[in-house]
């Protein structure tokens, strides 16, 4: 089965979806700098090394083709757009099958589903019959900055309009089945004049008009062995004839009768109507666990609450090279299909980051508030970030004299009195809103796509800091043979364009998910297929 993959990031979902049985026609990424670690990772390309660098191509680019190196670094959001003062690869180039087989697009899916319009252009003939008689997969996971609960929450922002280019594209490629990644925060209602606006309500009808059932879910990446606590939207898009060839097929009257609204939505819709919200339900995996009992779901929830893998599990070994891999990261190691037989090299992408003292000091600080009863723990945080101003109770102040803090020294002060407490908090305020201590003994929160969001849990003079990317990686259960490219950090401006390698981490699907969902897909056209007449 071959796929097609947009928003590929640095790699997470394809990487999951090889290992599944999918075997990648073509990909697409905006980032360069995303760019650079998918094609090393997955298609072998070493852009230092001049290395399998024909299977990048730049769909639109500020910069000729003989400077690889400025357009690894350019802005893509300057460097979009079909026009005559920018250079595109996929105009420049004459377009084969054996080209583009195993390629990776750099550009912006608006500009490429341009090019699928231009009737001169053998791109979309190409990308239809893929490896063969046709895609099986479209995937990709739509930037969701503007949905995710911790951002603005702004319906208005431009990047809302890429899961319908995501549907655009499927519209013009046909694949069997589309599968489409978002935020949980997708799921709560915009308000628009007043009036609720459901985007993955308006996602799904959007699919459904271009002859797609959608199957929309809540999953997240802790029940499949992830180490994250990671909530997903998950819409599984059926084209018409692979639904029909399923529920045909299928034996499983429970499944039957939970997706049967979706196909009702889909002949209302295919009708011309506009269906009102309510009508079509989403299965949380939680709240709907007897969904995710049935044969082909099962793989989403692989791993009970009594087994959750936690931060320990994930990270620990990497504290010194003497202590050994648990069995996590003995399966992330072994589970993935390494196609290029890149080396296993736990201290790759490892550099300690340098923390100054005051950072050190608040580390310690949180990681003394996970052991304090939750509203000691919250009236520290508050206290931080109004700078003293709304108050600390001395049974609070007491609490923490439990527990050595890190003096701005750097040095350990045992059992901290009241005065020495209020001098020190005094000097961590902050006005940072996610940072927190891991908890060793759970899977780590979602978010964590800059450095500081989170701080290591082991509770040493020498382990207050930030988490490495190779720690980072682990969370989300990258393989240690899986080397995150590009710079580390950015800053400033930036910020705006560039995808550093921690934001390539946080960004990513969780490779484990990425399995399990390619997994459903795999079944479900298989299904799709049985008892064919």
């Amino acid at each position: 089965m071959n796929h097609i993959e947009l928003f590929a990031g640095c790699g997470g979902l394809s990487l999951g979806l090889e290992s599944a049985g999918f075997s990648l026609f073509v990909a697409n990424e905006l980032s360069p700098m995303a760019s650079e670690t998918f094609a090393y990772n997955l298609l072998n390309v070493d852009f230092e090394e001049k290395r399998n660098t024909d299977k990048v191509l730049w769909v639109s680019s500020s910069h000729e083709r003989s400077s690889l190196s400025a357009r690894l670094r350019e802005n893509p959001q300057v460097a979009s757009g079909l026009n005559s003062y920018h250079f595109s690869d996929l105009f420049k180039q004459k377009l084969t099958k054996e080209k583009l087989e195993r390629s990776l697009l750099v550009g912006s899916i608006v500009d490429i589903n341009a090019i699928l319009d231009d009737s001169e252009s053998p791109l979309g003939d190409i990308l239809r019959q893929g490896s063969g008689d046709g895609i099986d997969l479209v995937s990709g996971g739509p930037p969701c900055q503007s949905f995710s609960l911790a951002g603005l929450r702004d319906h208005s922002n431009d990047r809302n309009i890429l899961p319908w280019e995501f549907a655009k594209f499927v519209a013009k490629i046909k694949p069997k089945i589309a599968l489409l990644e978002n935020v949980s925060g997708i799921l709560q209602a915009f308000k628009i004049n007043e009036n609720p606006y459901y985007a993955w309500f308006e996602v799904a009808k959007a699919f459904a008009k271009i002859g797609y059932i959608p199957l929309c879910l809540h999953v997240n990446a802790k029940y499949v062995g992830g180490a994250q606590n990671r909530p997903r939207f998950i819409l599984i898009a059926m084209r018409d004839d692979i639904y029909t060839g399923v529920t045909r097929s299928s034996t499983d009257k429970n499944f039957l009768e939970a997706i049967a609204p979706a196909k009702i939505l889909f002949d209302r819709v295919r009708g011309g109507e506009d269906p009102e919200y309510g009508c079509l339900p989403y299965f949380d995996i939680e709240k709907n666990p007897e969904f995710f009992d049935s044969k082909i779901f099962a793989n989403l929830k692989t791993h009970a609450n009594s087994d959750l893998v936690t931060v320990r599990d994930a990270i620990d070994d990497l504290r010194t090279v003497k202590r050994e891999n648990s069995l996590y990261v003995e399966r992330i190691n072994n589970i993935f299909e390494n196609v290029n037989s890149h080396s296993l090299n736990k201290q790759r992408n490892h550099d300690h980051r340098s923390n100054n003292s005051k950072v050190k000091s608040r580390f310690r600080l949180y990681q003394i508030m996970n052991k304090l009863p939750k509203e000691s723990s919250k009236e520290i945080s508050r206290y931080l970030k109004t700078e003293g101003a709304s108050g600390i109770s001395s049974s609070t102040l007491k609490a923490v004299n439990k527990y050595w803090v890190l003096g701005l020294d750097g040095n350990q002060i045992t059992k901290p009195n009241e005065h020495q407490l209020l001098g020190l908090l005094g000097s961590l305020y902050t006005k940072k809103q996610t940072q927190r201590a891991l908890r060793a003994d759970l899977p780590a929160p979602a978010a964590l796509s800059i450095p500081d969001d989170a701080c290591h849990y082991h509770e040493s003079v020498e382990m207050q800091r930030t988490l490495t990317v190779r720690e980072m990686a682990r969370i989300q259960s990258f393989p240690d043979w899986y080397e995150i490219k590009s710079k580390v950090t950015t800053g400033g401006q930036m910020r705006k364009f560039e995808v550093p390698q921690y934001t390539q981490v946080g960004n990513a699907v969780p490779p484990l998910l990425g399995l399990a969902l390619g997994k459903v897909c795999k079944e479900l056209i298989e299904l799709s297929m049985t008892n064919e007449s």
